[in-house]
């Protein structure tokens, strides 16, 4: 199971927040054992400090029955109701002020954390003060859904509010639908869940690489396949290759795939192998590249690990494959944060 720090590493990377010294120190100091207290503690200094600068004001869309008219008038709901025979209409308008998508995200998954059995009890405290400075009624009833996040992100909040906004998702991904009998909120540990834990770890690496060197430029690619048919037509069915991470420089360009799997190694009659689907990825989108002229071409798949109930061993293994370099390799999660940050920047040098 992934430590809490480097959990709390990952998530900052994988959504382009640098760590906060202050969230580090508050979990070294009062060390938690579930991520969701993890998580709490991150919404709640990020919650504070956006209070602390003064909830920003936005234009939100009101409707209601005027008598002065304002904004536009929805004539079809004003004569439904005669209300135009009263010197009143229906008008749609944008009024200025705190309540906000975010803001009601933010109050409404404050106190969701406030009553989680996983939180500790002074955590819980703090949620509720939190909570208590946002303007009363912030919050919906409901669970916000993923409609309710995709439409938050399309007002392109800033990097903190967007950061928030991300911890939110998560708290919600993880929340079971229905209370515990004592009226908690009950959540899962996300670390068990190996699709979203996988999306994490490979947002995780490309925007380390993103962050922290200069010598290539980091992207996902979509490799076109080298392939010829009799109909144009039958090359659309071809299934898309699109790169986990790809680093390239002129002289060299690198695809890094990783994959969040409990090994590298698996048994099979008898003997431990590498997971054949995972190189036959790798190479295929290798002989499907086509490099730069004097660019040097290879392929890496990282893979986790570190003590724990499987005790996988570390791998790192190099070949090469239609005369492509190839490394296999995992990464301790399990060592302080300078080590894994060193490993990582090792791998590319």
């Amino acid at each position: 199971m992934i430590p809490l720090p480097t959990l709390y590493y990952f998530l900052c990377y994988a959504w382009n927040r640098l760590p906060e010294p202050a969230v580090l120190q508050a979990s070294e100091s009062a060390p938690f054992a579930m991520p969701l207290a993890l998580l709490a503690q991150v919404l709640l200094h990020g919650t504070r400090r956006l209070l602390r600068t003064g909830l920003p004001r936005t234009f939100q869309a009101q409707e209601a029955e005027l008598a002065n008219l304002r904004g536009r008038v929805e004539l079809a709901p004003s004569l439904g109701r005669g209300l135009l025979g009263q010197g009143r209409a229906v008008c749609t308008f944008d009024e200025l002020g705190v309540d906000s998508a975010l803001h009601r995200l933010l109050a409404h998954t404050l106190s969701a954390l406030a009553h989680a059995a996983d939180v500790p009890a002074p955590l819980r405290r703090e949620l509720r003060q939190v909570r208590q400075r946002f303007p009363v009624g912030a919050g919906p009833e409901a669970a916000p859904t993923a409609a309710s996040f995709r439409e938050l992100r399309r007002q392109r909040p800033d990097s903190a509010a967007r950061f928030l906004a991300h911890v939110c998702e998560l708290v919600w991904q993880v929340a079971l639908p229905e209370p515990a009998a004592d009226g908690r909120r009950r959540f899962t540990d996300f670390r068990r869940d190996e699709g979203l834990m996988a999306r994490i770890f490979e947002q995780f690496v490309r925007n380390f690489y993103r962050r922290e060197q200069r010598r290539y430029r980091v992207y996902t690619e979509t490799i076109t396949w080298q392939a010829e048919a009799a109909a144009p037509a039958d090359l659309a069915l071809l299934p898309t290759m699109l790169t986990d991470t790809t680093l390239e420089a002129p002289e060299r360009k690198i695809i890094l795939d990783t994959k969040y799997y409990a090994a590298a190694l698996r048994p099979r009659y008898n003997q431990q192998r590498l997971i054949a689907p995972h190189l036959y990825q790798l190479y295929a989108y290798l002989q499907n590249q086509r490099p730069a002229p004097g660019q040097a071409l290879e392929g890496i798949l990282l893979y986790p690990t570190g003590p724990g109930p499987t005790n996988a061993p570390a791998v790192d293994l190099r070949y090469t494959l239609g005369g492509h370099p190839v490394r296999v390799v995992t990464l301790n999660l399990h060592q302080p944060w300078a080590g894994i940050a060193a490993d990582l920047l090792r791998l590319v040098e």
